[in-house]
């Protein structure tokens, strides 16, 4: 039945980062649930909490790295497209969420379980407010440099970078209503560093799992083969369809996710 697990590990990392691809939010809040329950639903394999978070860790650094190359081709085929990386926010938030990740994925080794479940349990239900919240950023891409809190930007950089590496996460979904938000950063430039620091990010990520170990590796292999395929499609199929009601549906699904993980820890 190995390849049952394969075959299912394909689709895993497909599905989670079609969605990633097509919402343009982190794989990871869609990932964790679906390695956590499908696999054991289907009797195939039991992840722990642990194993699981490595797993997706690896699927956030290959499609964060798939997404910047993405990137770098859509700028040469349009060089006026306005999709400028903020050189400041990628230095500033991206040491320090290099440094958050790396720790939070150490510390993982340390956590049971049942501790990574009730983080990603709030993490999941921070993305469904966040999700909810309108867009508040600007379209317009100024000319020159940006000001920005260099403060907040470190601060909420390592912090996120700490629980995403927790659960193999790259932090996306919440970096950009802070950059947003928070650092008045406009749409387009925040999309596009937010791409360069979700990677640093990964990279953190990954050696601090490979220290903690717990890594699966043939499930790991399979599920980053699905999410290089999905992601890309995704992202296509998002100019076709209406991605609203779609964003809505998957804000039900992560909820309904967070309370059976919120019953399973507290039952």
């Amino acid at each position: 039945m190995d390849w049952m697990l394969d075959l299912v590990m394909v689709l895993l990392g497909f599905v989670g980062s079609f969605f990633s691809g097509l919402l343009g939010i982190g794989g990871a809040i869609i990932n964790y649930p679906m390695l956590l329950f499908v696999p054991s639903a289907l009797n195939l394999a039991e992840f722990t909490g642990q194993q699981v978070s490595s797993i997706s860790m690896f699927q956030v650094f290959f499609a964060s790295l798939a997404g910047m190359l993405a990137f770098q081709r859509r700028k040469k085929a349009d060089p006026g497209s306005g999709a400028l990386i903020h050189r400041g926010l990628v230095i500033y938030m991206g040491s320090s969420i290099l440094v958050g990740s790396l720790f939070g994925g150490v510390v993982s080794k340390f956590l049971s379980s049942a501790a990574i479940n009730v983080v990603y349990g709030v993490l999941a239900i921070i993305a469904v407010i966040l999700m909810l919240i309108p867009n508040k950023g600007q379209d317009l891409q100024p000319q020159g440099d940006m000001p920005f809190n260099k403060i907040i930007a470190i601060v909420s950089a390592f912090t996120v970078g700490i629980v995403s590496g927790i659960v193999g996460a790259g932090g996306a979904f919440i970096l950009i209503p802070i950059m947003l938000t928070v650092l008045k950063i406009p749409t387009r430039t925040t999309i596009a560093s937010s791409l360069a620091i979700v990677f640093i990010s990964a990279v953190g990520g990954i050696f601090g799992k490979i220290a903690a170990g717990h890594i699966p590796i043939m499930p790991t292999m399979f599920t980053v083969i699905g999410s290089l395929l999905g992601a890309p499609l995704g992202s296509r199929m998002s100019a076709r369809l209406n991605v609203q009601l779609l964003r809505y549906a998957l804000i039900v699904l992560i909820a309904a996710t967070s309370i059976k993980i919120w019953f399973s820890i507290l039952g």
